[in-house]
């Protein structure tokens, strides 16, 4: 999944992005309100951890902008700022949790993982589909007792595709959510049809991936019951 720090103390930006970096998270930095008012602009995120007290921007303008045009994120306030009011305006501008500095970076992870389990409706760790079972916290997909051979990158296109079951993903989300933003020329949508096919065929051989759709002119689906 990716994440948007907006964090303007430099070295806490980069130890939360090396943490989030080994829990499998796509991470990208800015240091500026106007940097990330950018990125926010043009690319899609996952989540977006926003520090209130920029330099430059008024942190609570930017979570107002920012749900605008990245309406699906989850926001999570992480600022120095103990004041009553300042969490109650994120939180009723649409941020869905707050964490006050210092924080623990396990409990950083905890809430996100609890966020995106409300987000996407999971009552469990656990992803159960066709005769196959996917575990975020393992990063194993198994049929019955046997493992499936996928690379991470597979791993990430499965599991997102299973987040959001039932709906169809274009080339370019799956693309954006799996390997990063986009820069101009760097989009190739037979990149993400590539990877489906070696997917299936993988997972093919343990048992039937009817259930992974391709749409039409758009791009694919994971039609889960």
């Amino acid at each position: 999944m990716n994440v948007l720090i907006v964090e303007d103390e430099k070295s806490l930006a980069q130890e939360i992005a090396d943490f989030l970096t080994k829990e499998h998270y796509l991470v990208e930095i800015s240091s500026t309100g106007m940097d990330a008012s950018e990125k926010i602009a043009v690319n899609l995120y996952d989540f977006i951890l926003l520090d209130l007290g920029l330099p430059d921007y008024n942190g609570l303008d930017l979570l107002r902008e920012a749900k605008n045009s990245n309406h699906e994120a989850a926001f999570i306030i992480i600022t120095a700022r103990g004041e009553v009011d300042d969490r109650v305006k994120g939180l009723d501008l649409g941020a869905d949790d707050y964490l006050a500095k210092p924080f623990s970076l396990v409990e950083l992870n905890a809430r996100m993982t609890a966020i995106a389990r409300r987000k996407f409706g999971l009552k469990t760790n656990h992803i159960n589909f066709g005769a196959f079972t996917l575990d975020p916290l393992s990063r194993k997909v198994t049929c019955g007792e046997l493992e499936v051979d996928i690379t991470r990158k597979q791993f990430d296109l499965l599991h997102y595709l299973l987040l959001n079951k039932n709906r169809a993903l274009t080339r370019m989300q799956l693309y954006e959510h799996i390997w990063g933003n986009l820069l101009g020329d760097e989009y190739d949508s037979n990149f993400i049809d590539v990877h489906i096919k070696n997917l299936r065929k993988k997972l093919a051989e343990y048992a039937p991936v009817d259930w992974l759709e391709t749409v039409r002119g758009v791009g694919y689906r994971a039609n889960i019951n």
